[in-house]
């Protein structure tokens, strides 16, 4: 594949991004737990840009739900959610099931899952090193389940998922502190649209120290239509070409939103308004999809930003820390990576170049809105990796007036 080769040019117009990633995996799953035709979700919002993660989920709850098969097999594509969230949901159903995917989806943290579920009766089988292909035995029963915050906050949203369905009661509580918060208050407030009530135990500081789900509960299909919001980590790239100077207007986006990567407005009027030359320092613990995005509108700004506490990053579909450092370089930015922060010295123009996604569709996004105010252009290889989130990003570019070729 030659790439996408991104221009120097301007935007200007009106976007909706595609319905919230994030809430659409935690709406289909309840939806289908509550016996609504998945069908009736995918009208009320989620028709426009299908991403290929949230199929992955659509697929395996419709296997989940077919008679015949033991094991199950369910295939998770690309998608950490859909493996993170069905895998708990699979054993509190009772389903034997095979979880399998992509390469890059069998090397992401998953065993953490052996120790948490296997005080509820719940056995893994991992047939290699790696992570994929996994055999989950074993009803779910309730209990005490342990989970580490600092790995992934996918781990709580699973286990939200599935416990109100078991017997007996259960408590959740974490072993380290929890990152990535607001996707769990996301789990909460979808829960409680379908009846289903998680209460959180806070600890001496005011912040969460676990939670507290009944057994038994029943899923129930809300009174309300369902209102699939548009996504503010797909937003944020619009957002940032605006802060960059494109005239971009972003619609459909909810300013209640309890969507984590909301924080996008503020950080960016953060950016606008720190006095040039300063060094600016922002916090990735609870908003790792943003930072490479908020690297782009760091290379913008006249002085040092730091993006720290930023070491998840190493987790996701790449190695963001790495990757991200490696496409701006390529481009002629001044950027570092330390072991859990990037080092950003902005305020010059980037010459463009030749970048690689890594397989990454925040990455190959990011080298997108990167190369509108690039001198020379940029060719972005694996440019295809939009699908995962975001399958007409490229389209909507050339929309609002980017120089796109090669699509």
């Amino acid at each position: 594949m030659q790439g996408v080769f991104v221009g120097p040019s301007f935007l200007r117009g009106r976007v909706t991004p595609p319905p919230s990633k994030s809430m659409a995996h935690r709406v289909l799953i309840s939806a289908a737990l509550a016996g609504m035709p998945l069908e009736e979700v995918e009208k009320r919002g989620l028709g426009r840009e299908l991403g290929e993660d949230i199929q992955a989920t659509i697929d395996c709850l419709r296997a989940l739900g077919a008679p015949g098969q033991d094991p199950l097999i369910l295939d998770c594509r690309e998608s950490g959610s859909t493996l993170r969230f069905l895998l708990p949901v699979a054993a509190a159903l009772g389903r034997s099931a095979v979880f399998t995917g992509s390469q890059g989806l069998a090397r992401r943290p998953l065993r953490e899952y052996v120790s948490i579920l296997g005080s509820g009766g719940v056995r893994l089988e991992f047939r290699g090193e790696e992570n994929l292909p996994v055999r989950v035995e074993g009803r779910l029963q309730g209990g005490v389940f342990p989970v580490p915050g600092h790995v992934s906050s996918q781990y709580i949203t699973g286990l939200m998922l599935a416990l109100p369905l078991v017997e007996g009661d259960s408590t959740i509580y974490l072993t380290s502190p929890l990152q990535s918060a607001p996707y769990v208050q996301l789990t909460q407030v979808v829960l409680a649209q379908f009846g289903v009530v998680v209460d959180a135990l806070e600890g001496c500081d005011g912040n969460a120290a676990g939670w507290s789900v009944a057994g038994k509960q029943s899923y129930r299909i809300p009174p309300k239509p369902l209102v699939l919001e548009a996504d503010y980590s797909q937003a944020a790239f619009w957002l940032a070409a605006r802060f960059l100077g494109h005239e971009v207007e972003v619609d459909g986006l909810n300013p209640h939103s309890v969507q984590g990567d909301r924080a996008i407005l503020p950080l960016l009027e953060e950016m606008a308004s720190w006095p040039p030359g300063e060094e600016l320092r922002i916090s990735a613990a609870q908003i790792p999809d943003l930072v490479p995005i908020l690297a782009v509108a760091a290379c913008a700004r006249r002085g040092a930003t730091v993006i720290e506490q930023a070491e998840r990053l190493r987790l996701k579909e790449s190695d963001r820390l790495h990757s991200t450092t490696e496409m701006l370089r390529a481009m002629g930015a001044q950027i570092t990576a330390a072991d859990d922060a990037l080092i950003i010295e902005g305020g010059k123009q980037l010459p463009g170049g030749q970048v690689h996604s890594h397989n990454d569709h925040r990455i190959a996004m990011a080298a997108a809105i990167a190369a509108l105010s690039s001198r020379d252009g940029v060719r972005i290889i694996g440019a295809a990796a939009v699908s995962k989130s975001y399958p007409n990003f490229f389209q909507e570019l050339k929309r609002l007036g980017g120089d796109v070729r090669g699509i």
